[in-house]
C-alpha cells in the first residue's frame, strides 16, 4: 500500500536529490527493411523510424507531466546497420547513418543508436563497410552513435578489429577537430555488449530482440548519497543495505514509467537498466557517493572496494523492483560526465589507471575520458585490447570511450555541454610503445570459462 510518506519521500528525491529517469529508449528492428539498392534500404529504414517512433516523445512528455517525473531523453535504439545493411550493394553506409539523423529529427528524439557492427569473431562484408564509415558518418550527423563488439567472453577478443577502431578513433577525432573530436563521444567499444542497453552510445536493438520494445534507463546516484549522509561510522553491512534499499525504490520508478510508456504506445516492456548514471550536475554524481563511503577523495586506496560495493548493492536492491532487468546494470564512472570525477581527476587522485582497476568491479568501463590529441591509434588500441581483456575474462560487460582531442594536453579541458559535460585531458602514461603488440592481430582466444555446456 503507497502511503502519503512514500509520495513525500519520492517527491524529495525528485526535487532535492535529483532523481530522474534518463531515458526511455524505443528499440526497433530492422531486419525487414533490407534491400540490395541502398536508395530504396534507406527509404524503408526512415519509414520503418519515422512511424514506429511517431509518438514517443509526446507520450514521454505526457507521462512526465503525469507523474512529475523527470525524463531527460528518449531515445531510439535499430538493429546493428551491419547486419540490416548487408544487402546493400555499396561500398560506404554513411548515407544509412545520415537518413538515421534525419529520421531522429523527424520524430524529436535526442539520440538514435545502432550504427553498429557484432564483430568479436571476424568481419562480414557489412562489418568492414561499417566500420570503414564510423568516422565520417560521425562527423556528417548529429544524433547519430556508433558502437563496436569486438570482444566476449565466449569468442575472445578480435584484435584486427582493435588495431582498427584505434586507427577509425583517431580519424573520428580529426574529422570531428572543429568540435573538440565530439565524433568520439558518440563512438563506443565493447566486449560483451548487451542488446537491450537503453543507454547511448552504446545502445542497440538486439537480434534476439522482438520486432519493437521500450526500455527505461534509470539514474539516482544523488539519491543514494543522500540515504548514506545519515550513516556515518556505519559498517558496510548497513551501508549496502542502505543502498539496495534505495536502488529498489528508484527502479520502481522507472519500472512504473516503462509500464505506462509500453500501455500508451502499444509496445512491449523491455527492460529495466538499474546503471546509477551522474550527471555534470552537483550533487548528481557516483564519485561523491564513494566519498560519502569514508574515502577523502574518489581515486584514493579503497574505491574500487568502494564501488564494489556500490555496483552489487545497486544490482540486489533493483533486480527486487523489477519484473525485467537488462542492459548494463550497475554503476557508471564516465569522467566528464561526473562532477565528483572531473574534480578528482583534476586535483590528481584519480588517474586513467585507477580508472581501468574500477572498471574490473562497475558497470562499464573507461567512459567519456578526453585524452592529449597525440596519443597514437596504437596506444588507444592498446587501452581497448587491456579493457576488452578485463571484460572477457570477467565476463562482463566493458567498453571505451576516449576522446583524443586534436591540439589539446594534460592542463588544458574540452567542454562538451549538456549531459556530456566537461573533461579535463587525462594524462596517459604511454612513454612506451604498445606498436608490436597490436600489430600482431588475430584473435586472443576465449579463457577457459566460455565452455560451460
Amino acid at each position: 500500500m503507497i502511503t502519503i510518506d512514500n509520495i513525500l519521500e519520492t517527491n524529495r528525491m525528485i526535487t532535492e536529490n535529483k532523481l530522474d529517469v534518463r531515458t526511455i529508449t524505443m528499440g526497433i528492428s530492422l531486419r525487414d527493411c533490407a534491400h540490395p539498392n541502398i536508395n530504396q534500404f534507406c527509404k524503408n529504414v526512415y519509414d520503418k523510424i519515422t512511424k514506429s517512433a511517431e509518438f514517443l516523445v509526446k507520450t514521454g512528455e505526457d507521462i512526465e507531466a503525469k507523474y512529475g517525473i523527470p525524463i531527460i531523453h528518449k531515445r531510439i535504439s535499430v538493429t546493428p546497420i551491419a547486419i540490416a545493411a548487408e544487402a546493400c550493394e555499396t561500398d560506404s553506409f554513411v548515407p544509412v547513418a545520415e537518413v538515421l539523423d534525419k529520421a531522429a529529427k523527424e520524430v524529436g528524439v535526442n539520440f538514435i543508436g545502432g550504427f553498429s557492427a557484432l564483430v568479436e569473431k571476424g568481419f562480414t562484408k557489412g562489418d568492414k563497410i561499417l566500420i570503414d564509415s564510423i568516422p565520417q558518418a560521425l562527423s556528417t550527423t548529429d544524433v547519430v552513435c556508433s558502437s563496436v563488439n569486438l570482444g566476449s567472453t565466449k569468442a575472445g577478443i578480435n584484435m584486427d578489429c582493435v588495431r582498427q577502431m584505434g586507427e577509425v578513433i583517431k580519424r573520428t577525432a580529426e574529422l570531428t577537430r572543429d568540435q573538440d573530436a565530439l565524433g568520439c563521444a558518440k563512438l563506443v567499444v565493447f566486449c560483451n555488449a548487451p542488446g537491450d542497453n537503453p543507454f547511448m552510445a552504446g545502445a542497440f536493438h538486439g537480434v534476439s530482440e522482438a520486432e519493437k520494445v521500450v526500455s527505461v534507463g534509470v539514474s539516482g546516484p544523488g539519491v543514494v548519497k543522500h540515504a548514506l549522509e545519515d550513516l556515518k561510522g556505519a559498517d558496510f553491512t548497513e551501508v549496502a543495505e542502505t543502498i539496495k534499499k534505495t536502488a529498489f525504490k528508484i527502479t520502481r520508478v522507472g519500472q512504473l514509467v516503462a509500464r505506462e510508456a509500453s500501455r500508451r504506445l502499444g509496445v512491449p516492456f523491455g527492460i529495466i537498466d538499474l546503471s546509477l548514471a551522474p550527471t555534470p550536475a552537483v550533487g548528481d554524481s557516483v564519485a561523491n557517493v564513494l566519498e560519502e563511503m569514508g574515502l577523502e577523495r574518489c581515486g584514493a586506496p579503497g574505491t574500487t572496494a568502494a564501488l564494489a560495493l556500490l555496483n552489487d548493492a545497486v544490482k540486489k536492491g533493483g533486480l527486487m523492483a523489477s519484473s525485467h532487468v537488462g542492459g548494463l546494470s550497475g554503476a557508471f564512472i564516465p569522467v566528464s560526465e561526473d562532477q565528483g570525477m572531473i574534480e578528482a581527476i583534476e586535483c590528481g587522485s584519480l588517474s586513467i589507471e585507477k580508472l581501468e582497476a574500477m572498471t574490473c568491479v562497475c558497470s562499464v568501463g573507461l567512459d567519456m575520458i578526453a585524452v592529449e590529441g597525440d596519443t597514437t591509434a596504437a596506444t588507444i588500441s592498446g587501452i581497448i585490447a587491456d579493457e576488452a581483456a578485463i571484460g572477457m575474462i570477467n565476463n562482463k560487460t566493458t567498453a571505451v570511450r576516449v576522446i583524443p582531442v586534436p591540439g589539446k594536453k594534460v592542463g588544458d579541458s574540452v567542454e562538451f555541454g549538456g549531459l556530456l559535460g566537461r573533461c579535463p585531458i587525462v594524462k596517459v602514461r604511454n612513454n612506451w610503445s604498445s606498436e608490436a603488440f597490436i600489430a600482431r592481430g588475430g584473435r586472443i582466444p576465449a579463457p577457459l570459462r566460455s565452455l560451460t555446456n
